[in-house]
């Protein structure tokens, strides 16, 4: 697991020294995501998303492995990742790669809360597909951070839930993405 977000960073890193300025991450991230039913409400968090902004084009990307979500129940977490559900073992990561579309609105040398767009594409379970979210960016004493609420369908993302649990279980999820960057400095 380790391997592919340090082969992520490495990527990206190699890409953007040249505006190195402009190029913000974290490797501590948050993405939760929420699941509510009349009889059960399922709610997950994985705090160790990896996440560059390139606060010059927009470019905006999220990488999380599917283990890394904990859950209140072990056995949520155990079903979570089995092959009836994400199959975290074919599948370990999901992917975001997109642009805030509205970047140059941003002064990022103001303090505030600016409403973004974000457009790109979303991988999970092996399957890629478009989405458009509102989001915010916060600027505050130099510091950037994200966050974004949207929802997903399972089905667009070919994820099926077996029909002994289909009640238990929403077939749209609310996904929350939360990022605190800290400014890529490269190493001399």
């Amino acid at each position: 697991m380790k391997k592919i977000a340090l082969s992520f960073f490495a990527s990206l890193l190699l890409i953007t020294v040249a505006v190195a300025q402009d190029v913000h991450l974290t490797r501590n991230g948050q993405i939760t995501f929420f699941s509510t039913t009349p009889l059960e409400d399922i709610k997950a968090a994985n705090n160790e998303v990896s996440s560059v902004l390139n606060t010059k084009t927009g470019a905006l990307q999220f990488i999380v492995l599917i283990k890394g979500f904990q859950f209140k129940r072990m056995a949520m977490q155990e079903h979570f990742n089995q092959k009836s559900y994400l199959d975290s073992d074919a599948f370990p990561k999901s992917e975001f790669k997109g642009t805030i579309t509205d970047i140059a609105k941003i002064d990022f040398k103001k303090d505030g809360v600016y409403p973004v767009l974000v457009e790109g594409n979303l991988t999970l379970h092996g399957v890629t597909n478009k989405i458009k979210t509102p989001g915010n960016l916060t600027v505050k004493g130099g510091k950037i951070s994200s966050a974004s609420t949207f929802k997903i369908k399972l089905a667009d993302y070919k994820i099926s839930v077996p029909s002994f649990q289909s009640s238990k279980i929403a077939e749209v999820i609310e996904v929350s993405v939360n990022c605190n960057y800290d400014p890529y400095q490269p190493k001399s």
